[in-house]
């Protein structure tokens, strides 16, 4: 029997969204969960960035450890491979000083906070990140630092799922300037267009810093 994977992103929500979110066998979402309510309140993992301020004010704030969706999700997934990370840092220190922060790594932390909460803790691994950055390549992306944590997660659950179906909902492609939105978008695109996942409507665009 193929199951529903719904991996709900921070932006907008078309009508109807929490009830067909909801509906799926697993809720994806990310850091904050600002998807929470209007995009439906079942949250079955929740992956957060791992690294640099979002880590940092995340695993400080006590609302968001008390937060429902946090709560409730049976896993967390740190999206950013610590080992990676630590390779860039010289070259964005140089390419990017106001990234300073960029790539202080909070996994260990999102490990303990895990195996206090009885939740289990994945890393996802720097291969995901390796060939998002090398599918992307096909639609030209500009300049950029790191795909975003969608496009991550999507490419882990495509890979790692192949026989379930997934459906995005928040997903408008648009936030934090370093991320390849444009590129991103044509990416998901294609892998609609061949049916590897489907979308639920959405309106307009959200700003964040080093987010989704």
């Amino acid at each position: 029997m193929r199951r529903k994977i719904a991996i709900v992103g921070n932006g907008d929500m078309g009508e109807g969204a929490a009830e067909a979110i909801d509906a799926a066998d697993c809720v994806i979402r990310f850091n904050d969960c600002r998807s929470y309510g209007p995009g439906g309140s079942r949250t079955d993992v929740v992956a957060v960035c791992n690294t640099g301020l979002p880590a940092k004010t995340m695993l400080g704030s006590a609302k968001w450890r008390a937060h429902p969706a946090i709560v409730a999700a049976r896993e967390i997934w740190s999206v950013r491979d610590p080992a990676k990370f630590v390779e860039m840092h010289p070259m964005l220190a140089l390419s990017h000083p106001e990234l300073d922060d960029f790539c202080d790594d909070y996994t260990d932390e999102f490990g303990a906070f895990c195996a206090a909460a009885a939740k289990t803790h994945v890393v996802i691994g720097r291969t995901v990140h390796d060939a998002i950055d090398h599918a992307l390549l096909a639609f030209e992306p500009r300049r950029y630092v790191v795909p975003s944590s969608g496009m991550i997660v999507i490419g882990h659950v495509l890979g790692n799922f192949p026989d379930h179906d997934v459906v995005l909902a928040g997903f408008d492609h648009g936030g934090w300037e370093w991320h390849p939105f444009a590129a991103e978008k044509k990416l998901v695109d294609h892998y609609a267009a061949i049916g590897r996942i489907s979308r639920l409507a959405s309106r307009q665009p959200e700003l964040s810093r080093q987010g989704t």
